[in-house]
């Protein structure tokens, strides 16, 4: 049997994640505002959806912080899209913990559900309270069980969504402006393969010591 057009697909996903800067100038080059449409289904993918926390966030609104710095995209569309699609994407996850959330704690490790992610998110959720909605935004996988976690928790939807929307808007506005200004820089441009990887790796490092160091204090 040929696997060839899965791994192809998978080879382009990866390929998507590490160069989204060329991968999505040519989107824009050839098919122009319909690349707001593909934000909006990225980003709400990547929060919305439990199963799918290796979508890469903030090298993508850094990316089109750049592009709109170049003016290949409008800054206000692609922020309100962009705020939007984190905010409604927080709201299903968070609507899905409240529905399933009582049966996933018996649920094993599998493909598609990495417990030992969920439980990494619940405990930091537990410790921290509502603020973690907000800090979890720039650490990749985290933000993508956070949501579900407060679901599962029952935090008040007025509460959640208040965090929500607070969260959202500092990470949308605060990585695209960013990127609005520094993306046109001849040093990030010539090193904009590397601020990606920075921006993969970093987050994750940071996670994996704060899981250390809680794991290290524990009686």
């Amino acid at each position: 049997m040929d696997n060839s057009p899965p791994m192809d697909l998978v080879t382009y996903l990866i390929d998507f994640i590490l160069h989204v800067d060329v991968h999505l100038e040519n989107f824009v080059v050839a098919y122009g505002p319909w690349v707001y449409a593909l934000l909006f289904v990225i980003v709400f993918v990547e929060t919305g959806v439990v199963v799918m926390p290796f979508l890469r966030g903030d090298s993508l609104l850094f990316v089109v912080g750049a592009l709109c710095g170049l003016g290949l995209m409008s800054y206000p569309v692609a922020c309100a899209v962009l705020l939007a699609a984190a905010i409604l994407g927080d709201q299903c996850n968070y609507s899905i913990g409240r529905y399933f959330g009582p049966r996933v704690f018996q649920w094993e490790n599998s493909r598609y559900f990495n417990r030992q992610a969920f439980d990494k998110a619940h405990d930091f959720y537990e410790r921290y309270g509502g603020i973690t909605i907000v800090l979890a935004r720039f650490m990749p996988f985290l933000r993508t069980f956070v949501p579900f976690v407060a679901g599962v928790a029952e935090m008040t939807r007025t509460k959640f969504t208040a965090w929500n929307v607070m969260g959202a808007t500092i990470w949308v506005f605060g990585i695209v402006t960013a990127g609005y200004f520094l993306g046109g820089l001849p040093w990030v441009k010539a090193n904009l393969d590397k601020i990606i990887w920075g921006m993969i790796l970093v987050p994750g490092l940071i996670v994996m010591w704060g899981a250390w160091r809680a794991r290290t204090k524990s009686p």
